[in-house]
């Protein structure tokens, strides 16, 4: 089977993620694979060699003229390659590959519908416009499922989870050894370290996780990735942007991700994977992960946030049952495995047609 995955930016995240670990393991079961994406961004790297990349230098997140020499690109590889299934990923590539690429082959996946309903609905008349476009449509959750079908995009329309490679295994050493050392200095200094890998930027709510740090002076409050100045307590740590982040999570006790709007969040699949408490903000599909034996989905109050963190880690004999049902619902729910197959039958009822 020929297969392309499309998606706007190349750089480091969790819809990237999601089309490393497909095209990984599509090329190993013997299919041809291509990843078509904007140029130069650090994704791929962990991408199998057999995997071929194709890089358009004009392809963007903002909407602009660029777009019309995007869709001309698509046309031309479509007719060069013609490719058996064709798999979007995102909102941008979402419209440009449902323009360019046969509906009756074409699957787009929406990586948290939320996006578009909540953060930009301005996307929204195109994507009922374009509804018919494609043979699938894929929310990440049911909770995406739903809100799709509630905005009339009725047909055609399923979910299929994220998943992951086991995270359970570390490398530490991989890690840059300054980093280690500071992590090594506040878990000596601190009884536990509460732990969030995102963004800092409107959607995530560094503000909530720096609030929240203040009522629990005993604890560590870590946040890796991109973060601006911020007013902020004795014990919060804002490392960075980190590579292989979440190799960090060895330094954990829980995993904390305040946020105003989310998908299903692949850092919360990678803490649960490595059998680590959560305490999330009770947006998108983050309820379908977070059932209260593994972690807690909650209001963004941080209030509510602490006592949360509290109750999980103030009593050792129910954290280690959490951390347990933590790894569990990994195992049952969210590996790469899981995934590939949600994502195959859908292939292979698109090419049986």
């Amino acid at each position: 089977m020929r297969i392309f995955h499309v998606i706007t930016l190349s750089s480091v995240g969790g819809a990237q993620s999601v089309v490393v670990n497909l095209a990984n393991a599509q090329v190993m079961e013997g299919n041809e694979v291509w990843v078509v994406s904007s140029a130069g961004g650090e994704a791929w790297k962990a991408l199998r060699p057999e995997v071929k990349v194709i890089g358009i230098r004009q392809l963007r997140r903002s909407i602009g003229w660029r777009d019309g020499i995007v869709l001309l690109k698509l046309f031309y590889l479509r007719w060069k390659y013609r490719p058996d299934v064709v798999h979007l990923h995102s909102s941008k590539t979402g419209a440009l590959g449902r323009l360019a690429f046969s509906s009756r082959k074409t699957v787009y996946t929406v990586h948290g519908f939320d996006s578009i309903r909540i953060a930009n609905r301005f996307f929204l008349p195109i994507e009922k416009a374009l509804k018919r476009r494609c043979s699938r449509i894929v929310g990440v959750s049911r909770y995406d499922e739903k809100n799709l079908v509630a905005e009339g995009i009725r047909k055609k329309v399923t979910y299929v989870y994220n998943g992951i490679d086991d995270k359970s295994v570390v490398d530490i050493e991989k890690v840059n050894g300054g980093i280690r050392e500071e992590m090594q200095r506040i878990r000596q200094k601190y009884k536990k370290v509460v732990m969030s890998i995102a963004r800092d930027d409107r959607q995530k709510k560094i503000d909530l996780f720096i609030e929240t740090a203040r009522l629990l002076p005993d604890y560590a409050f870590v946040w890796i990735g991109n973060s601006d100045n911020h007013a902020k307590g004795e014990n919060v740590f804002l490392m960075g942007q980190i590579p292989l982040a979440w190799q960090l999570l060895e330094y954990a006790d829980v995993f904390v991700l305040p946020s105003n709007y989310e998908g299903l969040p692949m850092s919360i699949i990678e803490a649960l994977a490595f059998g680590r408490p959560v305490v999330a903000s009770d947006v998108g599909g983050i309820s379908e992960l977070l059932d209260g034996r593994n972690g807690f989905a909650v209001e963004n109050d941080a209030g509510v946030m602490a006592a949360k963190i509290r109750y999980i880690l103030d009593a050792p004999e129910r954290y280690n049952a959490m951390a347990q049902c933590a790894r569990q619902t990994y195992l049952e729910k969210f590996t790469v495995v899981q995934m590939v197959e949600g994502y195959d039958s859908i292939y292979r009822e698109i090419i049986t047609k």
